[in-house]
């Protein structure tokens, strides 16, 4: 395509009448076809418009030195942007904006950080754009710091007011680490707009930050009282805070019912992101049926919304409902999976049809071209190791076309260290550390739990102390767990517990759990009786300790001991049967009400609370029924076992 014909094809369609090719001559004319050139993406025809603009000698122009700046950086080629900015005399903080944006496009990074520094040393004026701009590359490299300096030069030149410049302000603080001052910053914000509640709650969700108390419904209404309505990207990010929290799923309810009450996925292009939001939402709080039914009313659903749909019912245990989810979706919709469609499906192939359904699925990836994602190549080798074919995991790992990130690392060490073979988890472990790859959280548990299991306790305790004092990793209750396990089940108990009286948190559940294996393994009553006795203290609503606790006296004739057990039991289910009395008086008075209500009922409460106070009654009935049996001191064990399902069915 020539400049000629181009520009003859701009003139036909500018008018109808006009049916002759004009030269170019004018800026106008060259700022068409730069803009053309940008719609059919053609380099050559920039290229062409820069030679023109040359022969012409409009090298001077501003506005066609900023757009020929723009068009090589969205055309990926900085270098010819920066060619075109040296060649001008006088440049603007337009042009200087125009360069640095179009080294962060290309993700230059460092560049646009050199080219900052010389504005600032040049005494160009900054204005609102550049300051956004750079908050973003501070947000994207990650540096807190840099974001710091960015946050000065805003105050120093006023633009901080700016909601423009303090919204990206807030978003470098909250992906930085620095939540407590995005928070500042928002609070001593003269004026907010939707895009900055946006950022503030976007930042709750990626913090995790459990103090978030707000009420939904409040913070809705002081957007409200400010006269800004909440978009669709204000209710995802609340849903997502509302993910998993017990405390919280009324939150999400109300967010259902908001969004339908204002049709905010109506006609809006967002039905299917804010569909699938709910449909994750409804499935963190084990309300994957609540999900299926706002699935089933979604007008359209993308492979995203089938992918949510899928998920939640693997993420619930429901196997065999997301592989019928997974075969409706190509057969019924026509629509093909994508690459996290197949890591999603993954766990119910394997676990409903062993390695074949793994084999199935990569071989589909392969087909598909998708063996080269790294999240998909991560769950193969998960997925391979835990079916029991190691070879197959292992020939991903190796031979498999993609990048290698820290969970590919994780996923074969964990790999081997499931199947016991320890020294090859330390080896590949040992390589991932000579690539230069730094070890996380997940790869010292994956590698500690290996050298556990083969005994490897000089290794594990050597890879331990490094991470801790080269790498840097604070030990977490799973790492200090994984020292505890590889201690104790070398014998070296003594050692497992003053271990366990120097870790920088309270021992977990977990970390008396190993106690207790280690000690039943060689034999140590009294530790096993300590770790007992902490776990009842911990979990006090967990029965089989006390059923534990309680065998473990039995067997030694301390009777004295049992009897205090059993006490505590009697305790634990007399509160336990007053609870059910509320219960069934609650549901005794509800039968007078109309059907309607009374169906409202058990669909928000259900008769899940009823079942889990009787299962826990029944739990604890186990141990009472034991102690109380006439031969249960003639016997080293007085563990009874009764058939909980059965009695629940009747």
């Amino acid at each position: 395509m020539t400049l000629f014909s181009v520009w003859k094809a701009v003139s036909l369609r500018s008018s109808r009448n006009y049916c002759y090719a004009t030269p170019v001559s004018s800026a106008e004319n060259l700022l068409d076809l730069l803009r053309l050139s940008l719609t059919h993406k053609s380099l050559k025809l920039t290229q062409q418009c820069h030679a023109r603009i040359l022969s012409l000698g409009f090298t001077q122009n501003p506005f066609l030195a900023t757009k020929l700046i723009s068009a090589y950086a969205i055309f990926g080629v900085p270098a010819l942007s920066r060619l075109v900015f040296d060649s001008l005399h006088f440049k603007s903080v337009y042009l200087w904006n125009s360069l640095i944006n179009g080294f962060v496009k290309n993700r230059a990074y460092n560049e646009a950080f050199g080219w900052f520094y010389q504005m600032c040393c040049r005494g160009v004026l900054l204005d609102d754009y550049t300051l956004a701009t750079m908050s973003k590359v501070c947000h994207e490299i990650g540096d807190l710091n840099a974001g710091k300096l960015i946050h000065g030069k805003s105050l120093k030149t006023g633009f901080v007011l700016d909601v423009i410049v303090a919204n990206s302000l807030m978003s470098m603080y909250s992906k930085c680490g620095g939540f407590g001052e995005c928070l500042k910053l928002f609070d001593e914000m003269p004026e907010r707009n939707v895009g900055s509640w946006n950022v503030i709650l976007s930042g709750y969700a990626d913090s995790g930050d459990r103090n978030f108390d707000k009420e939904v419904s409040g913070f809705v209404k002081d957007m409200q009282i400010e006269g800004l309505k909440p978009d669709a990207f204000t209710v995802s990010s609340l849903l997502t805070l509302c993910n998993g929290h017990m405390g919280k799923r009324d939150h999400g309810r109300e967010l259902h019912g908001f969004i339908v009450r204002i049709e905010l996925a109506v006609g809006s292009g967002t039905e299917v992101h804010l569909g699938c939001c709910l449909i994750d939402m409804y499935s963190r709080s084990n309300r994957v049926d609540v999900g299926r039914r706002v699935f089933d009313r979604m007008e359209c659903r993308n492979v995203y919304a089938w992918t949510a749909m899928i998920n939640g019912h693997v993420q619930n245990g429901a196997l065999e409902e997301g592989l019928v989810l997974f075969h409706e979706m190509q057969v019924r919709d026509g629509v093909e999976p994508n690459k996290v469609s197949l890591v999603s499906v993954l766990p119910a192939c394997s676990a409903v049809a062993g390695l074949t359904g793994v084999k199935q699925i990569h071989g589909y990836a392969i087909r598909k071209q998708f063996n080269n994602d790294v999240s998909l190549c991560n769950a193969l080798i998960d997925m391979y190791s835990k079916c029991g074919s190691l070879d197959h995991a292992k020939q991903v790992f190796e031979f498999g076309s993609f990048r290698r990130d820290p969970i590919s690392w994780s996923s074969m060490i964990s790999g081997y260290g499931l199947h016991g073979k320890g020294e090859e988890a330390v080896f590949v472990y040992n390589k991932m550390l000579q690539l230069g790859n730094k070890p996380d959280m997940i790869t010292i548990v994956g590698v500690l739990s290996a050298c556990s299991r083969a005994g490897l306790v000089d290794e594990g305790l050597c890879i331990y102390k490094s991470a801790i004092n080269k790498y840097r990793i604070k030990p977490t209750v799973e790492i200090c767990a994984c020292v505890v396990d590889m201690l104790g089940r070398s014998g070296q108990l003594g050692q497992a517990l003053d271990y366990i009286k120097t870790m920088p948190m309270e021992p977990s559940p977990s970390v008396w759990g190993a106690v207790v294996s280690a000690s039943i393994i060689h034999g140590n009553s009294e530790m096993q009786d300590l770790a007992y006795r902490f776990l009842v203290q911990l979990e006090p609503e967990n029965p089989s300790n006390y059923v534990s606790l309680s065998n473990l006296h039995a067997s030694s004739r301390r009777w004295d001991v049992v009897s205090e057990v059993n006490f505590a039991c009697i305790l634990k289910l007399a509160k336990l049967i007053s609870s059910l009395a509320v219960w069934m008086v609650v549901w005794t008075e509800t039968i007078l009400v109309p059907r309607p209500f009374l169906q409202q009922i058990i669909e928000t409460k259900g008769v899940r609370p009823i079942l889990k106070i009787i299962d826990e009654i029944l739990r604890y009935a186990e141990l009472l029924v034991a102690s109380l049996a006439p031969n249960s001191r003639g016997s080293e064990s007085h563990s009874v076992t009764i058939k909980r399902s059965n009695i629940r069915n009747h």
